[in-house]
This record gives C-alpha cells, sequence and structure tokens, in this order.
C-alpha cells in the first residue's frame, strides 16, 4: 500500500504526501496535525484510536525524534490496542507487512492504522 517514504515525503497508490499522515486499513488517508510535531499524546492519536483499530503503527520520523508519552502509552494499552514504535522507515515496512499478512477469515482484515511523522 505505500510504495515508498523518503525524508519529507511519503507514496500511497501512486499519490505522493509530504505532510504527516495518517493511513488507515480502509486506504483512507488523513492529515494527522500535533499541537507539537515531536510530542505525540493522547489528543495527538484520539482520532485514531477511536476507529478501534487492533494495532496501531507509529513512525516516529527518519531518526526517530518524535517521542509517544506515558500517558498516549497507557491510553493504547488501556484499549486493548497493540502498539508498535519505530522510526518511519521501519513503521512504513511493518505497516506494509501488517497490511499483505492480515488474516482473511470470514473476508477480514486485520485492522492497523499508521501514524507516520516524516521528517526528522
Amino acid at each position: 500500500m505505500i510504495e515508498e517514504y523518503q525524508f519529507g515525503s511519503m507514496t500511497i497508490d501512486g499519490k505522493a504526501y509530504r505532510d504527516d499522515i495518517e493511513v488507515r486499513w480502509t486506504g483512507e488517508v488523513l492529515d494527522w496535525l500535533r499541537a507539537d510535531s515531536h510530542i505525540i499524546d493522547i489528543e495527538d492519536i484520539a482520532e485514531a484510536i477511536e476507529q478501534n483499530p487492533e494495532t496501531l503503527i507509529i513512525g516516529t520520523g527518519e531518526s526517530g525524534m518524535a517521542q509517544v508519552t506515558e500517558e498516549a502509552q497507557k491510553e493504547i494499552k488501556l484499549r486493548g490496542i497493540e502498539l508498535i514504535v519505530d522510526k518511519t522507515e521501519a513503521a512504513v515496512k511493518t505497516f506494509n507487512i501488517r497490511k499483505e499478512d492480515s488474516p482473511e477469515e470470514e473476508g477480514r482484515q486485520e485492522k492497523v492504522i499508521g501514524l507516520f511523522h516524516l521528517t526528522c
């Protein structure tokens, strides 16, 4: 699904994105706006966790500068959502693998959401 990531840019289904994005298992791509680009807090993940994903993958930037607060991590775990936090390049690979390997039982796919910081 995600074709390419490089610093400041991500290509999905042939379209280039230059701002941080949320990518849902449905294929929907949304802008991911935060109060502080390098701090990921509860309000920054609220829209994603309201979708009740099974897995939330957070890409923290090319060099991993963005940090997920303990409060946000606790909220995600409290809701029974698997959390994967990694540098964006690795997070993209994990997201793509999860999308490709999602269970096919009864036509269901894993409900995975990726939140990707595209720069530092």
